[in-house]
């Protein structure tokens, strides 16, 4: 045992680790037209829920080290689903945003993975099981706050 953790929260911890990473390879494989790395995904989302960023907004919200995230741009940059303008207010900088390659794969992609899960929590889960689904979804999402 890790030294003041408990027995249930080292168990919560690999529970949430796989089934994370199961649910993550189930959608890549029902939405996976592109390769992207899960990088990539993270910062496609990212712009496309938040807008326009730079570079080390980018990183830091994403808590990595800004070249890392010149590398997950310019993989993204590679495959046309970035655009990079001058910052408005600081020309010094550049703003990142989707491009309409980056758009459309967000909107096909999210309409397969919601068509996805939608149906299979319709056919193979009860309300009641759904709203605990929503819980745990909030308690999960504290996580990334942390």
């Amino acid at each position: 045992m890790t030294e003041g953790v408990s027995d249930s929260a080292l168990r919560a911890a690999r529970e949430v680790q796989v089934v994370v990473s199961r649910l993550r390879r189930r959608l890549k494989e029902v939405a996976g037209k592109h390769e992207m790395t899960p990088s990539q995904v993270s910062v496609v989302t990212r712009l496309d829920r938040g807008g326009p960023a730079s570079a080390s907004d980018l990183a830091a919200a994403e808590r990595v080290r800004p070249q890392s995230m010149a590398t997950v741009l310019a993989g993204l940059d590679e495959q046309g689903w970035i655009e990079r303008r001058p910052d408005p207010a600081d020309g010094r900088k550049q703003l990142v945003s989707l491009s309409r390659s980056g758009q459309r794969w967000m909107t096909e992609n999210r309409s397969l993975r919601d068509e996805f899960l939608g149906h299979a929590l319709q056919d193979h889960f009860s309300e009641k099981e759904r709203q605990t689904i929503l819980q745990a979804c909030a308690l999960l999402d504290r996580l990334t706050t942390l």
